[in-house]
């Protein structure tokens, strides 16, 4: 393992190169460019601000009414480990997690990949939306990812009306 002085190290060999910032940058601006997207196609579902995080995941949410009441939402996520973008099914709290994962297992509903732990992960349920990214073409790349969060958010309303409180 590399101590810390090791990373650092490194990582100013990176900055030093100027490909990291300039990668970084146009990621920021597409997710920013992404949500204006959903604001302007979808404004009812209520975009939250951008996470820009800790180059873990970077992500922002969309509270449809159908879902707000709920305490629920859904984010739309780039995850750095695996480097692909990701759709999740997230509560306004953890007790809101548990209690809707709890739901979700007690109904067997299995269309989606259940967090194994509800009550320290950010998600209930989560979904890849694109594994391998192409940033060659920013306009198929939204499309994906909208045609695969739409997918999601339907399935997610369906469950919830067929399994009411």
């Amino acid at each position: 393992m590399t101590s810390f002085h090791e990373s650092m190290m490194e990582f100013r060999q990176q900055l030093e190169r100027g490909t990291l910032q300039q990668a970084y940058a146009g990621l920021m601006a597409y997710v920013r460019d992404l949500r204006s997207h959903f604001m302007k196609t979808h404004p009812d579902y209520k975009p939250t601000g951008i996470y820009y995080g800790y180059m873990d995941m970077t992500y922002f949410a969309l509270v449809p009414e159908s879902l707000k009441a709920r305490k629920l939402k859904i984010a739309i996520v780039f995850d750095y480990d695996t480097f692909r973008f990701e759709v999740w099914l997230s509560g306004a709290n953890r007790k809101v997690q548990v209690d809707y994962a709890q739901r979700i297992r007690e109904h067997g509903w299995d269309a989606y990949h259940l967090a194994e732990s509800p009550g320290t992960m950010d998600s209930i349920l989560d979904h890849v939306l694109v594994e391998v990214p192409d940033f060659r073409d920013l306009d198929a790349l939204t499309a994906d990812i909208q045609r695969g969060t739409l997918a999601f958010l339907h399935d997610v309303e369906q469950f919830l009306q067929e399994c009411p409180e």
